[in-house]
């Protein structure tokens, strides 16, 4: 708790959040505070310092200091707000769902550079989450037709929410099921696969800061033994349901490109690169499906010369 309170203004609250919060070793502790205790009285963080003899009433009073203790327990400020912003949009969150990241927006950026001069593209963002990506697409592309894929049931609701929120129910449609499952009746259909999959390598997951290891979901960071096990899956399950010349790009985790290359390399895609991200980590690989070099590659075989090629 921080303390019996006897000064109730919008300072003094502050000064007392501040403080629990910098004990807990949070770096940016005054504008967390700001943030949450403006979040409780709906206004922007720059409205708190407007009315400073402003007294607050005991029920904000003690949510604050709920919230206060929440964050020093490490629960993500995002979790707490229900929001984050992401690709000019804000997003509703939750425990449910990964909080969207500043690198993802460099995922979004590429599936539009790989979607412009497509009037209208078709599309799949797999393991949507909160529909982050799935809804910066469909807002920045409006002829764009997006397949929203989700297992989580939990994920599904935050991304139901957002695409509602922003208004995008005609063009985001949302699937339940696990990666192409709920696509198999579409093969061959879409311009795009895009996907930010669970990339971590499960031993390196106790050691991430506790706002992710105790409080976002797992399944939704745990790539097995070495990251790659979803990444895998959908390298070989993309050529099903994309169109010739179709893309596939997706974010991945340190030193996957190379792995990830050859592994999409053998299943038909080519123009395969990797992208970094701010920080000079190659974060993300795309490649485009080359249906008809594979199939030549196939009829090179003697079993697939017995099939007729």
């Amino acid at each position: 708790m921080i303390g019996l309170v006897t000064d109730r203004t919008v300072p003094a609250l502050l000064s007392r959040g501040t403080v629990a919060l910098e004990a807990a070793g949070i770096e940016t502790a005054r504008r967390e505070a700001e943030w949450l205790l403006a979040g409780l009285l709906g206004v922007d963080r720059g409205a708190l310092y407007l009315d400073p003899a402003r007294r607050l009433s005991t029920p904000t009073i003690t949510r604050f200091q709920s919230q206060i203790e929440r964050r020093a327990a490490r629960e993500p400020l995002q979790y707490l707000l229900g929001w984050e912003d992401f690709h000019g949009l804000r997003l509703a969150v939750s425990p449910d769902v990964l909080v969207p990241r500043p690198e993802t927006e460099g995922l979004v950026e590429w599936a539009l550079e790989v979607l412009a001069g497509r009037p209208e593209p078709a599309l799949a963002d797999l393991g949507t989450g909160s529909g982050a990506i799935a809804c910066a697409i469909a807002h920045a592309r409006p002829a764009a037709e997006v397949l929203a894929v989700e297992l989580s049931g939990g994920a599904l609701a935050v991304a139901s929410r957002n695409v509602r929120a922003l208004g995008l129910a005609a063009r985001v449609r949302l699937l339940a099921g696990d990666l192409f499952a709920p696509l198999r009746s579409i093969p061959g259909s879409l311009d795009l696969v895009v996907a930010n999959p669970p990339y971590l390598p499960s031993a390196v997951i106790p050691s991430l800061p506790p706002e992710v290891s105790r409080h976002e979901p797992r399944a939704a960071l745990d790539g097995g033994p070495d990251g790659m096990s979803v990444l895998r899956r959908i390298v070989a399950g993309a050529p099903a349901v994309l169109k010739p010349a179709g893309w596939l790009l997706m974010e991945i985790g340190e030193e996957q490109a190379g792995p990830l290359a050859s592994l999409m390399a053998a299943e038909g895609f080519s123009g395969i690169r990797a992208r970094r991200d701010l920080n000079g980590i190659e974060r993300y690989i795309g490649g485009r499906w080359e249906q008809a070099a594979t199939t030549l590659a196939g009829c090179a075989s003697g079993a697939a010369r017995r099939e007729g090629c």
